[in-house]
């Protein structure tokens, strides 16, 4: 059946939200515009009319879209050259959701976004639809096929996965920005010793070139390491200006909600920087390089206004 005028406003009134819980699902904006219109397609060739309640309706088709998408992910994951880490998106991005509350914003951090990945699917799914959205479980045994006892179960070990891998403690975003910004000073100081004090002991940095862009498949560990491995990457070379096609702007930004840094060549922006930062000082690097995944990241900040680079490290 065609769907009418009122068919198709009921769901583009849904998109956002469903666009939103996709990319929490899946940790790739591509992949969940994917699934939004996927939804949208069995959406036009149901009958609407028979629907009692459409958002309750797209939510479940747009899940499990989702879990049939995560399933073969991990299958496709053993074949990635490097480390797999998810999309980041910029601040502002609509489709990083709701962040009213403390968990909301949390379950799109980036550092959660890569715990999630440990999760098997349906546990992916009920952590995100109870933490993100806040669906009663009743709601979630429905979407899932599931009992409401399954789901509790499934909701419990997966936060308490979350949270066994999550850093001590959070610092507010002014206390971040002046971190970043000491960070950058002390990366492009030519000195490890500066770099060290502003991580902690266990310290990581992992990378995401998806092959296309040079990055280690392993993660560097502990502060010195990290610490030697950030000042040789802020470090003047003409093969990095090669590589990146230019010498890049380097900016303190936002993403998924925590500090980042953004480095762009004439408005592309070829890396993303995520930092992890805790009142012992910053746990984790996780940087996307590969272009694959940062063409969003391009778009949304050619929407924007961001002022004069930092600066040029090279």
């Amino acid at each position: 059946m065609a769907l009418t005028q009122g068919d198709v406003e009921r769901f583009e009134a849904c998109r956002p939200r469903l666009g939103a819980l996709a990319y929490r699902l899946l940790g790739s904006a591509g992949e969940a515009e994917d699934a939004v219109q996927e939804t949208f397609l069995r959406w036009q060739a149901a009958d609407v009319g028979r629907i009692d309640v459409p958002e309750a309706w797209l939510t479940k088709v747009l899940t499990n879209l989702c879990l049939n998408q995560l399933t073969s992910a991990r299958v496709r994951r053993e074949t990635y050259v490097g480390q797999w880490l998810p999309e980041p998106l910029l601040d502002g991005d609509p489709m990083l959701g709701p962040a009213d509350t403390a968990e909301q914003r949390e379950s799109v951090s980036y550092a959660v976004l890569v715990l999630l990945e440990r999760l098997a699917p349906k546990e992916r799914a009920v952590y995100v639809l109870r933490e993100a959205f806040g669906y009663p479980y009743r709601e979630i045994a429905a979407i899932l096929g599931i009992t409401e006892a399954a789901g509790q179960q499934l909701f419990h070990r997966a936060k308490k996965h979350v949270a066994e891998g999550r850093s001590r403690g959070e610092v507010d975003r002014a206390a971040a920005r002046r971190v970043v910004e000491e960070f950058l000073a002390a990366a492009t100081s030519g000195r490890t010793e500066p770099l060290v004090r502003l991580l902690t002991d266990d310290a990581v940095a992992v990378g995401d070139g998806g092959g296309k862009v040079p990055a280690r498949t392993k993660a560097f560990e502990g502060a010195v390491a990290v610490a030697r491995f950030m000042r040789g990457l802020f470090s003047p070379g003409k093969g990095k200006r090669a590589l990146v096609g230019g010498s890049p702007g380097i900016h303190a930004t936002t993403a998924n909600g925590g500090p980042a840094i953004v480095a762009e060549v004439d408005g592309r922006v070829v890396g993303v920087l995520c930092l992890e930062i805790t009142p012992d000082g910053i746990a984790a690097f996780r940087s996307q390089a590969n272009p694959d995944k940062l063409d969003r990241a391009t778009r949304q900040w050619a929407a924007g206004a961001h002022g004069e680079p930092l600066f040029r490290p090279f």
